[in-house]
């Protein structure tokens, strides 16, 4: 495989494009296959083009990470202090 097809390969992977388009998955490896072969600037370019809209599209179906987003650290450190506050009023 040539470095764009490795680097679309890995993204495409991390995304789960395989679990949730798998035909845009395909077609992003395919486009980044023509853009590593020889051949013209002109086709290339066309490739690279209807490659980033295809990785686009990827990236906006790919799932949700579940946790360790800033709104997931407020709400740890809410729930730290509100046990804390919760001992020390049990405390007393």
């Amino acid at each position: 495989m040539g470095a764009v097809t490795d680097k679309i390969t890995e993204e495409v992977r991390n995304l789960h494009g395989d679990e949730t388009a798998p035909g845009l998955a395909q077609v992003a490896i395919a486009l980044a296959q023509s853009i590593d072969e020889p051949g013209g600037p002109t086709g290339k370019s066309n490739a690279a083009r209807e490659l980033r809209q295809v990785m686009a599209d990827l990236r906006k179906l790919a799932p949700v990470a579940e946790e360790g987003d800033t709104v997931d650290d407020i709400a740890a450190q809410r729930a730290k202090r509100r046990a804390a506050a919760r001992e020390h009023a049990a405390g007393e």
